[in-house]
């Protein structure tokens, strides 16, 4: 049953406040109404799209990346706290994906979450020396991945940083890295 203008608008914008990466085709799925309308009721709510709530979130939000020149980072970075998390997110294309299946192809969520593990290290240099990876589920084309990379600890001269991907709160991809970094190597502390 769908909800009037009037009880569906004042939803609608605590959805977008719950997640403000949330997508017009998922809200128009949620409220069984057309992404048309959708975009009628973010512009009467004075909400901007998807991109630009993503923008603001993460000029509010985080810590400059050290590791690394931000645009090397594959997706958008919205979340960052140098040596504890970071948040990304990656809209897939047509190019990444392979043309028979519609399937992305792996090594862009690898890439995705790679870098995400490198630019959560605080420090100049960081490299990635060891990775071990699992695809749990195929990501296609048109779908959002948020990969989302937590620092769990120091062992051995490395951090080990544990980066998970999702798409619409499913676990598409996990990775362990374990990094290198200049200040644990040459005994540095910050």
């Amino acid at each position: 049953m769908k909800l009037s203008k009037r009880k569906r608008q004042p939803m609608l914008k605590e959805k977008i406040a719950e997640n403000p990466f949330i997508t017009d085709d998922a809200l128009a799925a949620e409220f069984n109404v057309s992404v048309q309308t959708i975009r009628l009721d973010r512009l009467e709510l004075n909400i901007p799209e998807v991109r630009e709530r993503i923008k603001d979130v993460a000029k509010q939000q985080y810590d400059t990346v050290k590791a690394l020149p931000i645009e090397e980072v594959i997706g958008e970075v919205v979340d960052l706290e140098l040596d504890d998390h970071a948040i990304s997110i990656l809209d897939i294309k047509e190019e990444y994906v392979f043309s028979r299946t519609g399937i992305a192809r792996g090594h862009h969520l690898f890439a995705q979450a790679n870098s995400l593990a490198v630019a959560v290290i605080d420090d100049d240099l960081a490299l990635t020396a060891n990775a071990n990876v699992s695809f749990k589920s195929q990501v296609k084309s048109g779908q959002r991945v948020v990969a989302k990379a937590k620092v769990i600890g120091n062992q051995n001269n490395r951090t080990l940083v544990e980066v998970k991907s999702y798409v619409d709160q499913e676990l598409v991809f996990k990775g362990s890295f374990s990094m290198f970094r200049e200040e644990l190597s040459t005994g540095r502390e910050t």
